[in-house]
């Protein structure tokens, strides 16, 4: 994929527009492939296919900010499970980004970098952080596409339960607004990432086709129902990891890579929520205590 361009003018109402197209109630197919293999006697990974049912939810609208809240559904049975998280933000002037062993950092943008720019940072199902990136919409081509710039990313979920050969990803990340939804496209190269930060060996790249297509046929209303009750809850959540990550140093998260030791306990949290039990802000203080602190110093 091609560096974005940063001479073009911007357009921040149009990038606004792209960004919003992104919620409504979608079928989803994700589709990962190998295709360079880059180290002495690596072998090619099989193929992964998989999909599911998603809606998108706006949380936070204004002119520098978007936030938007994947939720699953299982539609057999309704069963709901909160998604992924997207932030856009303007013209950032910091965004954190991935170290190594789950330490993220609060790194300055470039002036020029960021200028007509759009920071997209994406979380986990808890919240936590997974990557950052930056780029400028493009709308010349009658398609609305975002490209971002490359950055680093932790061990993907449908890796990291099977996989301990790598331990982060270099990623570029392209977005475009198609007639039938949205498309999210990843340019990824599988690395051993010294602690350091510098690169001790590459394995292979990947490509990442993952398509959005807007559904009327399905039923989303089990996912209304979950967020109507806990987006309070998570309200505060996040605003505990925005502590961490809105000024230097950043967080380090004392857990196993699969984030498992957070997730479970807040979304037991969450699920009492649902059923109408009181969680304080003590209880959300005390997983955070356990299992997140500062950034060491570099």
């Amino acid at each position: 994929m091609a560096q974005p361009a940063y001479t073009d003018v911007a357009d921040p109402d149009a990038d606004r527009k792209a960004i919003l197209a992104m919620q409504g109630e979608y079928t989803v197919d994700f589709a990962f492939d190998e295709t360079v293999l880059l180290a002495p006697g690596y072998e090619r990974a099989a193929p992964q296919r998989s999909g599911g049912d998603e809606v998108v939810i706006v949380l936070e609208d204004s002119p520098t900010k978007i936030v938007l809240q994947h939720i699953l559904v299982h539609q057999p049975t309704g069963h709901v499970t909160k998604h992924w998280r997207q932030d856009w933000i303007y013209e950032a002037p910091q965004r954190w980004e991935f170290a190594s062993d789950q330490t993220w950092r609060v790194r300055d943008i470039p002036a020029d970098r960021t200028r007509g720019a759009w920071t997209q940072c994406v979380y986990e199902v808890s919240d936590a952080p997974r990557y950052c990136g930056t780029g400028r919409w493009n709308h010349r081509y009658g398609a609305s596409t975002w490209t971002s710039d490359r950055t680093w990313r932790p061990l993907p979920r449908r890796e990291y339960t099977k996989r301990s050969d790598y331990n982060a990803m270099n990623v570029e990340n392209r977005h475009t607004i198609t007639p039938a939804g949205w498309t999210h496209e990843q340019d990824n190269t599988k690395t051993v990432r010294r602690a350091d930060g510098s690169t001790e060996r590459t394995l292979a790249r990947e490509t990442g086709f993952n398509d959005y297509i807007r559904t009327t046929e399905l039923d989303f209303k089990p996912a209304y129902a979950y967020w109507e009750a806990t987006q309070g809850y998570w309200a505060r959540v996040r605003a505990r990891w925005d502590g961490f990550l809105m000024q230097p140093p950043g967080l380090h998260l004392k857990t196993e890579v699969d984030g498992m030791a957070m997730i479970t306990p807040l979304f037991t949290q969450a699920s009492a929520v649902q059923a109408g039990t009181r969680v304080s802000d003590a209880d959300i203080d005390r997983v955070f205590a356990e299992w997140v602190e500062p950034a060491p110093a570099q």
